[in-house]
């Protein structure tokens, strides 16, 4: 999925009033239809019995609502007076949905639980508001809405923030009280990279339940399916800073899928200060994201910081039963963007926290190059040993957490790389470290660990970084004719980690 797709999802966001308003005459709110029975194996079971079938390409709305532009699109949205328990004070919850057309071709059921039953929204288009700008479109029984977001009172009583949304196949974004939409996820990745293509399953149907009153935790349900499988997934969703979602996903293959991505993360980097020479732009950075956070199941954190290659790069850290990974952004001052419109500094990082043993596999990075900022050019995922085997069911439980990443991992976190041709001969990398308690005043009792892959490395020196009070290691190397060399540093005192471990694939 590009960036972009994600963007006008956005962009009918923002145009959607966030405020709580006193219903009008006219407005029609979003209607219900006649209610069935539902339990929480209602989901489960729909899946497993979808998966016993040959796969059924999904609905797909008139092809004049996909041939719009991307003008047309955001000239039409929803209007929050028609939100879900909108003229319900006592409901902490509104619900908005999205329209169709452009980029979401195939409707989505969308209903409503409350105790033992669901009853269905039923599509309207009277719940939109649009300019004169929007074209005549045809109006027939394949239209749907797209997707659905979620709003609560988050810092201000009486004006519902919007903090999750869903739209696009398995696609989902959310954020923590505070920050702005950045990094998504999904709901399962499938041969990704690979050379015979990407396939994207997609969220099929969801089932919100109805809030109790004074909650803060809201529960929904989705049935998802694909060519290879189909799945139940329940999100329980806690706003707050960080935002937290716990996931159960139950997956049942239709075939065997040997290349199957478990929490997958989906984000943008293009530039900062290890690539900055290669951009004519006025803002130092660029990026979502700008590393992947590692805390693997030998108790080791590894901070590996993202790169925008000139080829496909794929990188595996293979492990057993890890204890947690994500996408982070730990630039975190205006300064370090300069953007008054994209905000990047506020863009949240996103940890994958599993609820069980995860086994063995390995946390895979897939960085792919990119020229402009509209690409998600960043995916990261766990990938289980030996895949999923159909004609089994799969059971899986994980926590995301969406905002900083100060409380993952252990040792002194590094802060930023930097990259950049020696003065002599050679290039220099410098890395910063954060300052803290473990960190001696006497730096000279600090172990420096550089290892690289090739080239020739020096011993580097250590210094304390005025601007930050944290140690700053910068070493030398001279990559020789390697296109490629690994690199791998730390902090150490005592013959014990005192920071993170960096890692880094340097390129030619």
């Amino acid at each position: 999925m590009l960036r972009r797709d994600v963007l006008t999802g956005l962009m009918a966001m923002a145009a959607s009033p966030a405020l709580s308003q006193a219903a009008e005459p006219g407005e029609p709110g979003l209607q219900l239809g006649e209610a069935r029975p539902f339990d929480p194996n209602y989901v489960m079971e729909k899946a497993r019995a979808l998966s016993a079938q040959p796969y059924a390409e999904p609905t797909r709305i008139p092809t004049a609502w996909t041939d719009i532009s991307y003008d047309d699109y955001v000239s039409i949205w929803f209007d929050g007076r028609n939100a879900l328990w909108h003229q319900e004070a006592d409901t902490p919850l509104k619900v908005d949905v999205f329209a169709p057309g452009l980029y979401y071709p195939h409707p989505v059921d969308i209903a409503v639980v409350e105790g033992d039953m669901a009853r269905p929204v039923l599509f309207d288009m009277a719940v939109f508001d649009k300019t004169d700008k929007f074209p005549d479109l045809p109006i027939d029984d394949t239209l749907g809405y797209s997707g659905l977001r979620l709003r609560a009172e988050l810092e201000t009583p009486g004006i519902h923030t919007e903090f999750a949304v869903f739209q696009g196949a398995s696609y989902f974004r959310a954020i923590g009280t505070g920050d702005v939409y950045g990094i998504s996820a999904r709901g399962l990745a499938i041969d990704t990279a690979e050379p015979k293509g990407e396939e994207f399953p997609e969220f099929r149907a969801f089932w919100m339940e109805r809030p109790t009153v004074g909650a803060d935790t809201f529960v929904l349900h989705a049935l998802m399916d694909s060519p290879s499988c189909t799945g139940a997934y329940t999100f329980t969703i806690t706003h707050g800073q960080p935002l937290i979602m716990d996931v159960t996903a139950t997956v049942f293959p239709r075939v065997d899928m040997k290349h199957v991505g478990i929490g997958p993360l989906t984000s943008m980097f293009q530039f900062d200060e290890t690539n900055r020479d290669q951009f004519s732009d006025f803002r130092p950075a660029v990026h979502d994201s700008d590393g992947l956070l590692i805390y693997n199941g030998a108790g080791e954190t590894i901070w590996r910081p993202l790169a925008n290659p000139k080829d496909l790069q794929i990188s595996a850290f293979r492990d057993n039963n890890p204890q947690g990974f994500g996408l982070m952004q730990r630039a975190r001052e205006f300064s370090d963007f300069a953007d008054l419109f994209a905000l990047y500094h506020r863009r949240p990082g996103l940890w994958v926290e599993p609820g069980e043993g995860w086994g063995s596999g390995a946390v895979t990075l897939i960085e792919i190059p990119t020229d402009d900022e509209i690409y998600d050019n960043i995916v990261a995922y766990w990938r289980p040993d030996g895949g999923l085997k159909a004609g089994q069911q799969h059971q899986l439980t994980y926590r995301l957490l969406w905002g900083d990443d100060s409380a993952f991992g252990t040792g002194l976190r590094v802060l930023n790389t930097r990259i950049g041709d020696a003065f002599e001969t050679g290039i220099i990398i410098a890395i910063d470290f954060e300052d803290g308690p473990e960190l001696p005043e006497d730096l000279d009792s600090v172990e420096r660990l550089i290892r690289a892959s090739a080239g020739e490395v020096d011993a580097g020196i250590l210094q304390r970084n005025p601007d930050t009070g944290g140690a700053r290691l910068a070493f030398r190397f001279v990559p020789g004719d390697a296109e490629l060399i690994e690199f791998r540093a730390q902090l150490r005192r005592d013959g014990e980690p005192l920071s993170e471990v960096w890692l880094y694939r340097w390129t030619a």
